[in-house]
C-alpha cells in the first residue's frame, strides 16, 4: 500500500483500487493539456505539504486511465474525488481553492 506523504502521488488504473482502500485519499482527475488542471497541482502541492500526514493527495491521468473516470462519471476536469477507506465521500469539479480541500480533508480525519 501507498503510505501516507507530503508530495502528489501519481497513480493509474492498477495502483487505484489498493490506494484508495484505506484512509483518506485524494485523486485528482486531470489531463495534461487541461489549463485549469495544470493551476490546480501546485495547489495540490500546498495540500499534501498541510495534510500529507492524515491523507494521501493523487493524481490520475484520465487519457491514460479512461476506465476509472468512466467508472466515476469524470466528465469535466479537474474533478477531485475524495475517498474515505475506498468510498467517494466529497466531489468538486473545476479548479478548487487550497483552504477548502485542507478545511475539508481534515473534517473527514
Amino acid at each position: 500500500m501507498v503510505g501516507i506523504s507530503k508530495e502528489i502521488i501519481n497513480i493509474n488504473a492498477e495502483s487505484f483500487p489498493v490506494v484508495i482502500a484505506k484512509g483518506i485519499v485524494l485523486v485528482d482527475f486531470w489531463a495534461e493539456w487541461c489549463g485549469p488542471c495544470k493551476m490546480q497541482t501546485p495547489i495540490l502541492k500546498e495540500v499534501a505539504e498541510e495534510v500529507g500526514n492524515i491523507a494521501r493527495i493523487t493524481k490520475l491521468d484520465v487519457e491514460n486511465n479512461r476506465s476509472i473516470a468512466a467508472t466515476y462519471g469524470i466528465r469535466n476536469i479537474p474533478t477531485l474525488l475524495i475517498f474515505k477507506d475506498g468510498k467517494v465521500v466529497k466531489q468538486f469539479v473545476g479548479l478548487q481553492p487550497k483552504q477548502l480541500l485542507v478545511n475539508t480533508i481534515k473534517n473527514l480525519k
